[in-house]
């Protein structure tokens, strides 16, 4: 018997605009939408860091990879990004928002300028790519899919990392109420919410470069130790990849049930980051 609910829609040849692209998570997750059939279309600051990863990216995959320079902070950089692979394929089906950025500091060392960066790109960023994003794909009238990458630090933060809970967490946050204004566009809008993902491939976590440093002081482990440590205090012992966390965003994508407002933990199981 068929479910009418179930829609498990096909992936081939729709549009994927992935922000923040051009890192571990991000190389997870293109590769992945290239492989289920996507066109998509990598974004991040221009230079060349991006023009390195689109070329790297669209090696394999000609004609269906464009890059796209884009900051998350500005909102005509995020309308024209929008605009921009309109043009070039004719719609954006799905928007993959993983730009963010992260610090390490305890509350009472906080200088209020760093803390203020974080805002701009992680709640900021958030907002505009929502209000834009959506507000386009309403537009387009097609309905279409986001997917917010949370973290597991918005259910447990970290001492020292309050900046990056924080401001996650109203990035969170913001998606939730998404979900809540688009539901009737037929726009859903989830959440993926991984632990730890230090690389995937040739490409080192972003975020991780900016605060493994101090991670790896603040517990007086070398990288290699930091990383055994991450895979030995979740339940499943398993390190977790770019390619998991693309998993979770295929999850949302492909529809299989009438989900919206949800999120799907990556992060081998973490008791602390249960919901109490």
């Amino acid at each position: 018997m068929n479910n009418p609910q179930k829609e498990n829609r096909p992936l081939h040849d729709r549009v994927a605009l992935v922000t923040g692209a051009a890192g571990a998570i991000g190389y997870g997750v293109c590769k992945a939408l290239l492989a289920n059939g996507y066109r998509v279309a990598a974004s991040d600051l221009p230079g060349a860091k991006l023009d390195g990863f689109v070329r790297d990216v669209g090696g394999a995959a000609p004609g269906r990879v464009m890059g796209v320079a884009l900051d998350v902070t500005n909102r005509e950089s995020v309308k024209e990004g929008f605009r921009s692979v309109a043009k070039e394929w004719g719609a954006v089906n799905a928007v993959v928002h993983n730009a963010g950025i992260a610090l390490v500091s305890k509350l009472v060392d906080m200088d209020l300028e760093a803390f203020r960066r974080l805002e701009r790109v992680n709640i900021e960023g958030t907002l505009l790519v929502l209000a834009e994003g959506g507000r386009f794909l309403i537009e387009q009238g097609s309905g279409g899919d986001i997917v917010i990458m949370s973290t597991k630090n918005v259910p447990s933060p970290s001492a020292g990392f309050g900046a990056y809970s924080a401001t996650k967490a109203a990035c969170h946050q913001l998606g939730r109420i998404a979900s809540l204004e688009f539901a009737a566009h037929d726009i859903r809008v989830n959440m993926v919410a991984p632990d730890a993902v230090f690389s995937e491939g040739a490409y080192k976590s972003g975020l991780w470069e900016e605060v493994g440093a101090d991670r790896m002081k603040a517990r007086g482990l070398n990288e290699e130790e930091l990383h055994a440590y991450y895979r030995s205090r979740n339940l499943l012992k398993a390190a977790v990849t770019g390619e998991h966390v693309a998993n979770a965003v295929l999850f949302f994508l492909t529809r299989q049930t009438p989900t919206t407002g949800a999120t799907i933990p990556v992060d081998g199981g973490l008791p602390e980051a249960t919901p109490r």
